[in-house]
């Protein structure tokens, strides 16, 4: 598409064509969004009544302003951004960005950090098989190594695409709007269930970490009944807003870290740093070593579903994803090099849990206990963020109209309330899996989904250079690629040390989600169930149909 000189309304896709109209670019405000389409191809949206109005009016003076504007490209620093105002879901624009429903205050930074926090680690817990399966040279270089291969690329990746698409829909609508409908419920579908699956893991370890004092919880009918009841009474927490959700993260960050502070000053006369070298290349299991890394530094791209909850998430989220990796690799990094400096390695004896013994080693039994407690508070943690990173992902589809409008409903609290309940589902059905199996299979969806994730990342560099990005990773389209090289290679090496059992499966969960948006679109012709997509949302539709056009 040739330049132009002059901004063309684009017609709804849902309403039968008319003849473009030309109109003045002058400011004004308003609730009815109109849409236009720049130099270079790029649309762009206003909450305006008076723009349409005004729309009969050829632009004359300032073309070349015009011209100039929609070409201009810009790198900023992370934590930095643009003036480009994004028009939220129901609301007009206004100078935080923070989106309102009822009344329920956008999430802030330091809330959104502990987020993060738990969607990606929640602090060593689950660190100690990379010991076990390495030794300790290769797990202190792997947490040291890996975060820069892996998630410090997805990390920048999500905070570019995260502002560019500040709504609840995340990944889903990253992939929507460069691939196409199709490809991005795959996306939705594979990621939701990968969380689901990654959220029955966290009832079962936090009652491992009790088991040793309360030895009822250990199997049978208790066990059961402690998994529902655990289930429901973190349900409920995220039913009651992701506010509270945020700073219930605060609290049990802070005291889930703070013992391994006390156990690393308390270590300090007791590491031998010969232990840390200590390497064994002939004994590496390296399908549990990577499989180990990969789960505990994944899914930084899941805060991108709660983006349309943040205040200002053109500004707040690429600083959270960057404190929030300082705070991951520390948390990971500083207790695994105290532990296996200042402990006698018993490499067999490094698996779950083992922090709690290494503490008793170091501090004695009161510190034990904090660690198992602090163990269990951060399971807790992961399971309401993850829930709430889940269900969200499902609001942002239904108002995407990519599932059912139900899903879109929200509680008094702002919170979507069948995509709760729907999550929780899962998360009980799927909570008798053994711990290996979680891991591997969550890994296996995971991987797909992120392949998608980084194809959408280029395409759009590639076909919208000029459309708004509020943080722009500072690399260009060759940049964007070798950017991806390195997480895709080792995505590759995942998949290929996966067990067949857990091939199997997740080959049949892709196709049975290859199957499902199919007849979700068969169930909307015929209108058995009801779908709807938000008036004001950016039409992803015409970006995949119309290439030379990107609606922001």
């Amino acid at each position: 598409m040739s330049p132009t000189t002059s901004i063309i309304t684009a017609p709804s896709k849902r309403c039968d064509p008319a003849p473009p109209q030309t109109f003045s670019p002058e400011k004004s405000s308003g609730d009815v969004a109109a849409k236009g389409t720049v130099a270079g191809g790029v649309t762009l949206k206003a909450a305006t009544p008076e723009l349409s109005a005004k729309s009969s009016v050829a632009v004359t003076d300032g073309d070349e302003k015009l011209r100039d504007g929609a070409n201009k490209q810009s790198s900023t620093a992370m934590g930095q951004h643009d003036d480009v105002q994004y028009v939220g879901i129901n609301e007009p624009p206004s100078p935080t960005g923070a989106t309102a429903h009822n009344n329920v205050k956008g999430l802030s930074i330091i809330p959104l950090i502990f987020l993060i926090f738990y969607e990606v680690s929640g602090g060593p817990f689950g660190v100690e098989d990379s010991v076990q399966a390495a030794g300790p040279l290769l797990a202190l270089i792997g947490f040291l190594v890996f975060p820069f291969i892996w998630s410090v690329p997805e990390a920048l990746i999500t905070a570019e695409m995260g502002t560019m698409f500040p709504e609840d829909g995340g990944y889903v609508v990253w992939v929507s709007s460069a691939l196409g409908p199709f490809w991005g419920f795959q996306q939705g579908w594979m990621k939701w269930l990968s969380g689901v699956i990654d959220n029955a893991l966290y009832p079962v370890l936090f009652l491992d970490y009790l088991k040793s004092g309360i030895p009822a919880l250990a199997d049978g009918y208790p066990r059961v009944l402690a998994v529902l009841a655990l289930t429901v009474a973190l349900t409920y927490m995220n039913f009651r807003g992701l506010t509270i959700v945020g700073w219930v993260a605060v609290l049990l960050g802070i005291f889930s870290l703070i013992p391994f502070v006390i156990m690393g000053f308390i270590s300090i006369p007791k590491i031998e740093p010969a232990r840390w070298l200590v390497v064994d290349l002939h004994v590496v299991d390296w399908n549990l070593y990577l499989n180990t890394l990969f789960w505990n530094l994944n899914y930084w791209d899941s805060i991108s579903t709660l983006a349309g909850e943040v205040d200002n998430p053109k500004k707040t989220l690429p600083k959270a994803l960057l404190y929030a990796v300082i705070l991951v690799v520390s948390g990971y990094f500083f207790p695994l090099l105290m532990g296996t400096g200042a402990v006698p390695l018993h490499r067999d004896e490094w698996t779950d849990g083992y922090f709690s013994d290494v503490a008793k080693i170091i501090g004695g039994v009161w510190l034990r206990w904090w660690v198992q407690a602090g163990a269990a508070m951060s399971n807790m943690g992961m399971f309401v963020t993850e829930m709430s990173s889940d269900s969200f992902q499902l609001l942002g589809m239904a108002e995407r109209g990519m599932i059912p409008e139900f899903f879109a409903k929200r509680s008094r609290h702002g919170t979507p309330t069948l995509g709760i309940l729907f999550s929780a589902s899962g998360v009980i059905l799927l909570s008798w899996l053994s711990f290996q199996e979680i891991v591997a299979a969550e890994n296996f969806l995971y991987c797909f989904g992120m392949i998608l994730e980084f194809i959408a990342f280029v395409r759009l560099r590639m076909k919208h250079p000029a459309a708004s990005r509020p943080y722009k990773i500072p690399v260009g389209t060759v940049g964007s690629i070798l950017l991806c090289v390195p997480p895709t290679i080792l995505i590759c090496v995942v998949l290929a040390l996966s067990s067949l059992k857990v091939m199997i499966v997740s080959v049949i969960a892709i196709f049975f989600g290859f199957a499902l948006q199919p007849f979700l679109k068969f169930a909307e012709k015929k209108r058995w169930l009801k779908f709807s997509t938000k008036a004001d949302l950016p039409d992803l539709l015409n970006t995949h149909e119309h290439s030379e056009s990107l609606v922001y």
